[in-house]
């Protein structure tokens, strides 16, 4: 604090407010630092590299793992206390609470077979949808998406104005297109009257895709799903302002085919990229 304040008031009169000796203070300032002081000092440029590379979004464990991906020597507690001195937090998440479940219905409603499947060995095998919502200056934005429940990689999406069948429809359409998955995959969704519908049902026969609902006011039956709209609001949503439907649609894609997609470090995918992860399996 003193070098900081030397510039501007007298070392002397420093030395005497803060209680310490001026022959201390130069002392101090000629003291070399030790070899914990220089590999920190060396090690938080790169922790700061790489909260920035992550969109200010990873916490310690996931920076420790990217440093120690490129070649840096460090530990968890190290680089928590690293981040911490140097004020590396995300914001604090912020909340709505929207209805995008509509199950008052009539429609065919199909069994918890999500429950009683197997754990997954290989992509598509099990495929989760969900629909959330995005608030912009314009109003809402509804987005659909499918997860890979082996990989965590989002398969297919769609973004749009309504809540309509169309939506997750476009979503299931655009997955189907890109990874064309073998006969039996399970499709695991809530009960909503989107995925309920005979269109949304029709494409799921006709592409042998066994349905699979959550039960009825379960949000824990497809928790992965979940998770991963938290991590999208709390990651993006919450940390921007959009003042158009169209620039949240920018952002969202950005943010799943760039950064999610490609480069997010996966807890429970050992610290790598649904991308990686199935390249792995490769």
């Amino acid at each position: 604090m003193i070098q900081q304040l030397a510039a501007d008031h007298p070392v002397q009169t420093l030395c005497q407010l803060l209680g310490v000796s001026r022959s201390g203070y130069y002392q101090w300032c000629q003291r070399v630092p030790g070899p914990r002081a220089q590999a920190r000092a060396q090690l938080l440029p790169e922790v700061r590299r790489v909260f920035v590379q992550s969109r200010q979004t990873y916490g310690s464990p996931r920076v420790t793992r990217a440093l120690r991906a490129a070649g840096h020597t460090c530990n968890h507690k190290q680089v928590e206390r690293l981040m911490r001195a140097a004020g590396l937090q995300g914001r604090p998440p912020k909340r709505w609470r929207v209805v995008t479940t509509d199950s008052r219905h009539d429609l065919p409603i199909a069994p918890n077979r999500l429950a009683q499947q197997p754990v997954c060995t290989a992509p598509d095998q099990v495929w989760l949808t969900d629909i959330t919502y995005v608030p912009t200056g314009e109003g809402w934005l509804y987005v659909a998406g499918l997860l890979d429940l082996y990989s965590r990689r989002i398969v297919g999406w769609a973004m749009g104005e309504s809540l309509a069948t169309v939506l997750p429809l476009t979503a299931l359409l655009m997955a189907l297109k890109h990874r064309r998955p073998p006969a039996g995959l399970l499709h695991h969704s809530d009960r909503g009257v989107q995925f309920a519908s005979a269109d949304y049902r029709r494409q799921l026969v006709d592409h042998g895709i066994v349905a699979s609902m959550s039960r009825k006011g379960n949000c824990y039956d497809n928790a992965a799903m979940e998770s991963f709209w938290s991590t999208l609001k709390h990651e993006l949503v919450y940390r921007c302002q959009f003042l158009t439907r169209d620039q949240a649609r920018q952002a969202i894609f950005e943010w799943i085919e760039v950064f999610y997609n490609r480069t997010r470090l996966h807890s429970s995918l050992g610290f790598q990229s649904p991308v990686d992860f199935e390249k792995q399996l490769n």
